[in-house]
């Protein structure tokens, strides 16, 4: 079961989509222009989005352009035009899927189900790939924790930063220069003693783990762990 947030001008295409949406179980709720539609999403979440492209207001295209740049959302467009450069334009800004109108509802709630499933197992994958274990030190970054042997690391923000991103570039030498562009930022104004401070209190944290931060003498360091 899903929620869906269907957005459209005609309120017929919209009693529709809702009629077959609610018979399958899925939660409904509406929207009959773009302007609505960017406002409910910043107030509630949706698992997806039937979209109009020609609406008042807002057109489909920039309410999901809006959309994005606060909740990624899976979205399947609708619209009465069926030239292949509205199609390509959805594609590039990052729709998933496009239905030419007049449309049939079971092929419109078949594609949403395809989009979820798809948007689902991607997340899942994108939490499974964010847990890392190195026999005991175990790192989830998307709940931006680390446990040594099991108990949970006390760390500092930076300290966090630092070994995500080495972890995320395992087994990759990585410039002192680098860790504090990509960790600190270009607009660090500091020294290569900063990287150094903070990778030893790091490895203080991992305590028997510690060796994985190798030093790289004269260039800087790297997480080496061979499976």
């Amino acid at each position: 079961m899903f929620k869906v947030l269907v957005v459209d001008d005609e309120e017929k295409i919209r009693e529709v989509i809702r009629e077959y949406a609610e018979f399958e179980g899925h939660t409904v709720v509406e929207a009959k222009d773009g302007m609505e539609a960017v406002n409910l999403c910043r107030t509630e979440d949706f698992d997806v989005i039937v979209m109009d492209i020609m609406m008042p207001k807002l057109d489909g295209f920039s309410a999901y352009k809006e959309i994005k740049k606060a909740k990624e959302i899976p979205v399947l467009m609708l619209s009465a035009r069926g030239e292949e450069y509205d199609k390509l334009f959805g594609f590039e800004i990052g729709i998933d899927d496009y239905v030419v109108k007049p449309f049939s509802p079971k092929e419109v709630m078949a594609r949403l189900n395809v989009i979820v499933n798809r948007n689902r197992k991607s997340k899942e994958e994108t939490m499974k790939s964010s847990r890392l274990t190195f026999k005991g030190l175990q790192i989830d970054m998307i709940g931006r924790n680390v446990f040594v042997d099991g108990i949970k690391a006390d760390m500092t923000p930076k300290e966090y930063e630092l070994l995500f991103y080495l972890v995320r570039n395992k087994n990759v030498a990585l410039t002192r220069e680098k860790l504090l562009n990509e960790v600190w930022g270009f607009d660090f104004y500091g020294d290569d003693r900063t990287v150094d401070t903070h990778i030893k209190m790091l490895r203080n944290s991992i305590g028997p783990y510690r060796d994985y931060i190798v030093t790289l003498r004269g260039l800087g360091y790297k997480f080496e762990y061979i499976e």
